[in-house]
């Protein structure tokens, strides 16, 4: 087995980016400090970035023969920079830059969750890329020993260990990938929200399952072309197939979960190349989105398993939405809003995917603002899976400015509903909903909500009453009787309540 030497420095310069990356993930648990967050993972991936072109700079090798002064032959091995593949590194990474400085600057907020999903199905293809090009030439991953078969043949027999780290890497970037590749369809909505329920998908699906970790096993002891390509083929297969039964409403977890499997797909190609930084890296990327995918389950009393068992979050049923026209409701306008949140004393701000949609963040905080002139507690309140992806409505009011003193979680101030005056609630159905803690027959049963139907006054902005929100169940927060509609646009609905407040 070939023995790697190890730069002392180069370990400590991937250290050093590992605490970066350490603390980056410490700052962003907090939107006060999630700037400096970005900032040091900025410079953790900038010092792994720079310590592996220079630890791991192409060269090429050659032979130098000749004749010391005193009249020795020599023969000596000679190596320099391979300037020509040195340039190329450095455009490639040229042009990653751009396209990504690019991206970041034109990307809409409200497009984040999208973005987030094109980007981990980048991390998948970029491991089965490099898992394929370590099988094509495992030599110059140090992962082989050279061999001659029975015909003479010069034959690369791989690690056993290797294999493993490389039939991993490879299963689970190409599920990543594909599975990325569908939540971004049907975040960007060019596919419907609504699950695709295939006949006999849990069998097909652990079948399939199966089979990869079955033919990861059999390539420890045979390396065949055949065995490689096809853990390939299933992997791409089984991410489309996890993916496509999910619904709109599973969506946050859906996005942490496939984050997590980027990482992971990170730490397994880590291993082949000999890079302690993509280690370090796809460990905490792989472990934090777990994590946090285990936190969504528990914001929606839903276990992982099912939501990997796909059905939960579809579009909206007609037969809810037509229920709907049918019991009494009460609709207000722009002047009604403005005068019962002039005269409360507390104000409890809901967000929801609606806002988003219609971009209504930041006049949203100017109507804040205007009620805090008017001497009014203004303060935001998060639900865990509200938006499309975790932490969707903080970064939307951050980006808006609110003041991060105002913006609360679900735990932390769902006990003030009782004493609030007015619940005005934004684009948010399933989360709003009490159905969760009534009705054991619906699908949302046992989620947290949060508690706005205790308030004094509910101020519901919704665009129309026929639909409901990604888990397809009505809210009967819509037909109480301290509750008033605001039908329309939200950006437009809360424009006109500024205006009626001046």
């Amino acid at each position: 087995m070939e023995h790697l030497t190890v730069n002392p420095w180069a370990s400590l310069a991937y250290l050093v980016a590992g605490v970066c990356f350490i603390l980056a993930l410490r700052g962003l648990s907090s939107p006060a400090t999630s700037q400096r967050g970005n900032r040091m993972g900025i410079i953790g991936m900038t010092i792994a970035v720079v310590t592996t072109l220079i630890t791991h700079v192409p060269t090429i090798q050659t032979l130098a023969v000749g004749t010391t002064d005193s009249g020795f032959d020599y023969v000596a091995m000679l190596s320099r920079i391979d300037a020509l593949t040195f340039v190329e590194i450095l455009a490639a990474i040229g042009i990653g830059a751009v396209i990504g400085v690019t991206t970041a600057r034109r990307i809409a907020m409200t497009d984040m969750p999208q973005l987030v999903a094109a980007f981990h199905s980048l991390v998948g293809l970029a491991a089965v890329l490099v898992a394929c090009a370590a099988y094509l030439n495992p030599g110059a991953f140090g992962i082989a020993q050279m061999l001659v078969s029975d015909t003479g043949v010069p034959l690369a027999y791989i690690f056993p260990v290797s294999r493993i780290e490389m039939g991993l890497g490879v299963a689970i970037g190409a599920i990543t990938f594909s599975g990325s590749v569908i939540a971004f369809l049907k975040l960007n909505g060019n596919m419907g929200g609504k699950p695709i329920m295939l006949p006999g998908r849990h069998v097909i699906n652990l079948g399939v399952l199966a089979a990869i970790l079955g033919l990861i096993a059999y390539f420890t002891q045979d390396q065949s072309p055949w065995i490689f390509w096809t853990i390939t083929v299933l992997s791409f297969v089984i991410g489309f197939l996890l993916i496509i039964p999910i619904g709109g409403a599973d969506m946050p977890v859906v996005v942490s979960m496939l984050n997590s499997y980027s990482g992971w797909a990170a730490a397994a190609m880590g291993f082949t190349l000999h890079n302690t930084a993509m280690i370090i890296t796809g460990a905490l990327v792989g472990s934090s989105g777990a994590i946090l995918s285990y936190i969504m389950c528990k914001a929606m009393n839903r276990s992982f398993i099912s939501v990997i068992a796909g059905g939960f979050g579809g579009d909206s049923a007609g037969g809810a939405a037509a229920a709907a026209t049918d019991r009494p409701w009460k609709r207000g306008s722009a002047e009604d809003a403005a005068f019962l949140l002039g005269q409360a004393e507390q104000v409890i701000i809901v967000p929801g995917y609606g806002m988003a949609v219609s971009q209504a963040q930041h006049v949203l905080r100017e109507m804040g603002d205007k009620l805090k002139e008017h001497g009014v507690r203004v303060k935001y309140a998060i639900h865990p899976v509200a938006g499309r992806m975790p932490g969707h409505m903080n970064v939307l009011l951050a980006e808006a400015n609110v003041p991060y003193d105002d913006v609360f979680e679900l735990e932390d101030i769902n006990s003030e509903f009782a004493q609030t005056d007015v619940a005005f609630v934004i684009g948010a159905n399933d989360v709003t909903n009490p159905a969760a803690k009534t009705d054991k027959s619906s699908p949302i049963y046992g989620m947290p909500v949060l508690d706005v139907e205790k308030a004094k006054t509910v101020l519901f902005i919704k665009r129309s009453m026929g639909g409901v929100g990604y888990a397809g169940v009505d809210n009967d927060v819509f037909y109480m009787d301290n509750t008033m509609m605001l039908l329309g646009d939200a950006k437009k609905m809360v424009e006109e309540i500024v205006k009626a407040i001046e």
